[in-house]
Parts: C-alpha cells; structure tokens; sequence
C-alpha cells in the first residue's frame, strides 16, 4: 500500500509542476493579444474558466498531497474521488488528441519537448489514480 500512497503523493505534486508549467501558456499562445479581439464578455469569461480550473487542479494537487495514505486505503469515497480525478486527467487527454491541434503553436523543441512531458504527465496522472480508484487493496 505504501507504493500506492508514494505515487498518488507524487500525483499530488505533479498536479503543482502542472501549474507551472500551465503558467508559460498565456504567454506562449500571446493571450493578450488574441483575447484582446474578443468581446469584453468573453475574455473575462475566458479568464474565468481558466481560473476556475487552476483551482481545480491545486485542489486535487492539494488534497492529494495532504491525504495520499486516505486515498490509497480503498475506502469507498477515496476511490471515487480518486476516479473522478482520473476521469478529470483521461477527458483532457481526450480533448488533446481529438479537439485540439496544438502543431500550429510547437513552434520549436522546447515547446515540442514541453508537449510531450505535459502528455506523459496526463497519463501518468490517469494510470495512478485508476491504479487506487479500480485496483484491489493489498
């Protein structure tokens, strides 16, 4: 069980190295001028829903972080939230390679490299939490 609670702590922190990472976007995609088009409405919604899901990832880094060993014991509301946060992880991985085409904006290797990381993270994340929410206690 300690396995699965060093990994989901691991997850936890990776949620954190996410964010920063997520940090370079505005930049990298030049928000500011590409926002500024849009009607005032929209780019404060825009801004909105990006703040609401920078919360919702610090919350899942957060209790994961203060609760791995809860969350690896099987317990029937630890799985499901462990679930959800893997559901969470595979439906954005599932918008990246069916909704979005990022080429345009891998615009050299660091950016390409930085892709590739972000993508093994995703899944990383959605191995460790389906492992405690559908795996059998040890």
């Amino acid at each position: 069980m300690k396995t699965l609670e060093h990994l989901l702590f691991a997850a936890g922190l990776g949620h954190l190295a996410i964010l920063c990472a997520s940090a370079l976007v505005p930049r990298v995609l030049d928000w500011k001028g590409e926002l500024a088009r849009l009607h005032p409405f929209l780019r404060r919604l825009f801004w909105v829903y990006g703040v609401f899901i920078v919360m919702v990832i610090i919350g899942f880094g957060a209790l994961t972080i203060l609760h791995a060993g809860a969350m690896a014991s099987g317990e029937p509301v630890a799985r499901s939230l462990c679930a959800f946060i893997a559901l969470f992880w595979l439906a954005r991985l599932a918008v990246q390679f069916f909704v979005f085409d990022a080429r345009p904006f891998l615009t050299n290797a660091w950016l390409v490299a930085g892709y590739h990381v972000l993508t093994a993270g995703f899944v990383a994340l959605v191995l460790v939490y389906s492992w405690a929410a559908f795996l059998p206690k040890f």
